[in-house]
C-alpha cells in the first residue's frame, strides 16, 4: 500500500551574516561568512546520504559568486546530480523583499535563478522559491508565475511564531538595536496550512494560480512551528509529541536551516551570536543524530519522502494530497 502522507525536507542555506543582521549585531568576522556553506552543507550531504533521502536546498545567489565557495559549489553539484533539488532563495537575501519595487524583486529572483544554472549546472535549475523571512506578496507571486515556477514555499501561517518575533524585535528596539527582520502582512498568519493554489493577488488565500503554495509546517490547532530547529534542540518527549501531532496532516513541510548543523564550539562561532541562538550550543553531531532519528520516525509513521518540486507536481496533477 502506497504511503498516504508526504514529508518534504528542505534546507535554507542562510549565511551567519543573516543571523547577525537579525540580532542587530552588525557584520560578523570575515571567516564566519563562509561557515554554513563550508561546514554545515557537507554535513547535510552526509546526513541525507546516510538516511537515503533527497531534499531541497534553497540557495542564495550571491554566495554562488564568492571565490571562497568553490568547494561548496562542488557539493551542490554533487547534490543536484544525486537527485536533490536546488531552490531559489533570492540573490542577496533581503528580508524586506516585499517592500522593494517589483523590478528589484524580479532582479533578485532572476539573478539567483541564473547563477544556480551557471555555477551549479542544468540539474540545478530552480522550480521553486522561498522568500527570506517567509514574506511573499502579489509582486513576488507575479514574478514567480512569469518565470514558470512550479511552487512557492514562503507561507508560514504561525501566529505564535510571529508574536514571539514581534516581542524580540520590540525588546531590541528598547535596547537601541534594530533587526533586519520585518513583519509581513498579518493576513498570511491565518492562511491554509496544507498545500493549495493561491490567489495571485492575495497569496494567503486559495485561488487559481498556476503555482502551488507549500506552506512551512505548523502544528494542528495551535499553529505552533514544526520546523527543524525545534526538533533539533527540543527535549526528546517534545520531539516525539510534535511528530505525533503532525501525523494528522497530509503534508509535512519540514524546513531546516544550514545553522541547524552548525556548532558554536566546533565552528568557532563567538558567544555574541551563540548566546542568542540556542541551537548553536547543541553539538552538531547530537543534532545530526536527532535528525536521523526523526527521518526514521517519519518513515515508520508512513510518510513518503519527496522533494518539494515532486510534492508540487503531485498536487498539480491530483489537485490535493
Amino acid at each position: 500500500m502506497a504511503p498516504s502522507k508526504i514529508c518534504s525536507l528542505s534546507v535554507d542555506l542562510d549565511p551567519l551574516t543573516a543571523y547577525y543582521a537579525i540580532h542587530g549585531l552588525g557584520d560578523p568576522p570575515r571567516p564566519l561568512r563562509f561557515t554554513i556553506l563550508r561546514k554545515a552543507l557537507p554535513r547535510f550531504e552526509e546526513l541525507f546520504a546516510e538516511a537515503g533521502v533527497r531534499a531541497t536546498f534553497f540557495v542564495i545567489g550571491h554566495d554562488l559568486e564568492a571565490p571562497e565557495h568553490d568547494e561548496a559549489r562542488e557539493v551542490l553539484r554533487r547534490l543536484a546530480a544525486a537527485g536533490h533539488e536546488i531552490g531559489n532563495h533570492t540573490y542577496s537575501h533581503p528580508y524586506d523583499l516585499c517592500r522593494l519595487p517589483e523590478q528589484v524583486v524580479e532582479a533578485e529572483i532572476r539573478r539567483c535563478h541564473d547563477l544556480c544554472v551557471e555555477r551549479i549546472g542544468r540539474d540545478a535549475t530552480p522550480l521553486g522559491f522561498r522568500a527570506p523571512g517567509y514574506t511573499i506578496d502579489a509582486k513576488v507571486h507575479r514574478v514567480l508565475a512569469s518565470r514558470g515556477y512550479r511552487y512557492d514555499s514562503s507561507m508560514f501561517p504561525s501566529p505564535p511564531y510571529w508574536l514571539a518575533k514581534l516581542g524580540v524585535m520590540g525588546m531590541m528596539s528598547l535596547r537601541g538595536r534594530s533587526s533586519a527582520s520585518v513583519v509581513s502582512d498579518p493576513r498570511a498568519l491565518l492562511g491554509p496550512a496544507d498545500p493549495y493554489r493561491p490567489d495571485p493577488e492575495r497569496p494567503w488565500r486559495r485561488g487559481q494560480s498556476p503555482l502551488v503554495e507549500l506552506p512551512v509546517a505548523v502544528q494542528p490547532y495551535t499553529r505552533l512551528p514544526a520546523i527543524g530547529t525545534l526538533l533539533a534542540v527540543a527535549p526528546e518527549p517534545m520531539r516525539r509529541f510534535v511528530l505525533r501531532t503532525m501525523a494528522s496532516r497530509p503534508f509535512f513541510n519540514l524546513e531546516l536551516h544550514g545553522i541547524d548543523l552548525a556548532d558554536a564550539i566546533a565552528d568557532r562561532i563567538p558567544t555574541q551570536l551563540a548566546g542568542r541562538q540556542p541551537d548553536l550550543r547543541v553539538p552538531f553531531h547530537e543534532k545530526r543524530r536527532r535528525f536521523l532519528q526523526t527521518i526514521e520516525d517519519l518513515r515508520r509513521s508512513g510518510y513518503e519522502l519527496l522533494t518539494l518540486a515532486e510534492t508540487a507536481a503531485r498536487v498539480q496533477r491530483e489537485g490535493a494530497l
